[in-house]
């Protein structure tokens, strides 16, 4: 990714979204665009106009940590954004090795007999493994019977998530919600970006997509960032109907780089019924795999 043209767009983008009245500032006479003045920035970062400018022009080599979060408080970022902003700077600095090892992509990974254990120890709702790409890398019985939908496109790569949303229509009947879908997927993607911006894949990923899909290419350009961390998320399955899935996400420590995603359903809930049915289900769609000729 272009550090200075990804700084420049995101710190615009956040300035646009804070009025004077947000921040704490009078209100000055009508304004040409949305959102707060450098100058305004400037002044409540502490900071003068020129260093600000020069920042927001893409040059966030050198900046310190101090003036760093200044700018964040300023501009009111939340945790993903100050994070967004944080790798970006290490990125303009040359040290973003990403803070963690950088998962080399020349060969598929293979998730290790332990993790799968792990995976299939939990049969109590979906568990899935993806990486910040938003390939779809590992899943126990119910996490791969819940996202078939994902399994029967490309054969020849892993499922991932955004070629899905964007580019496949199925996706708007498997998410009822699909616009914050769309949006979180997007989120997850440019704080991926911001953290690993020499991952060729990933710019391969945004390239397709910006190329193929009208949708992705507005929503990347508003430059929202986001943490993938607990919530709750609606589905469609073909097979049992609606599913309301709480979940926790959480980044696995022994595979840098990759998040383990549990989904629940409330007790004795309908959601929680359906996915008893789609296990039988998924059992009996295996058992005739297993016997279908080759």
């Amino acid at each position: 990714m272009d550090n200075r043209a990804e700084v420049r767009e995101f710190l615009t983008s956040r300035r646009a979204k804070i009025s004077p009245h947000d921040a704490g500032l009078p209100e000055t006479g009508s304004r040409r665009v949305p959102g707060l003045r450098r100058t305004e920035v400037a002044t409540l970062a502490g900071v003068s106009i020129e260093y600000y400018s020069r920042i927001e022009r893409g040059n966030l080599a050198g900046v310190s940590g101090a003036v760093l979060d200044a700018i964040a408080r300023a501009l009111r970022l939340d945790d993903a954004e100050r994070a967004h902003l944080f790798h970006l700077a290490h990125a303009a600095d040359g040290t973003s090795a990403r803070m963690r090892p950088r998962r080399r992509t020349a060969k598929p990974w293979t998730p290790p007999p332990s993790l799968q254990w792990t995976l299939d120890a939990i049969t109590g709702g979906p568990a899935i493994v993806r990486n910040g790409r938003m390939d779809l890398l590992a899943t126990n019985h119910l996490g791969r019977a819940v996202h078939a939908p994902l399994y029967d496109r490309d054969p020849d790569r892993p499922p991932n998530f955004a070629r899905y949303t964007f580019l496949d229509e199925d996706s708007r009947r498997f998410y009822p919600g699909w616009d914050e879908a769309a949006d979180i997927c997007v989120a997850i993607l440019h704080t991926e970006a911001g953290r690993d911006p020499h991952d060729k894949a990933l710019h391969d990923l945004v390239g397709e997509l910006s190329t193929r899909s009208e949708e992705f290419r507005r929503r990347w350009s508003a430059h929202d960032v986001r943490t993938h961390g607990a919530g709750t998320k609606h589905f469609h399955h073909a097979v049992v109907g609606d599913l309301t899935l709480a979940y926790e996400s959480v980044d696995m420590i022994s595979e840098p780089g990759l998040t383990l995603t549990i989904y629940t359903a409330e007790p004795g809930s309908p959601t929680a019924e359906a996915l008893h049915l789609l296990a039988s289900w998924a059992d009996t769609s295996l058992e005739s795999r297993r016997h279908s000729p080759t």
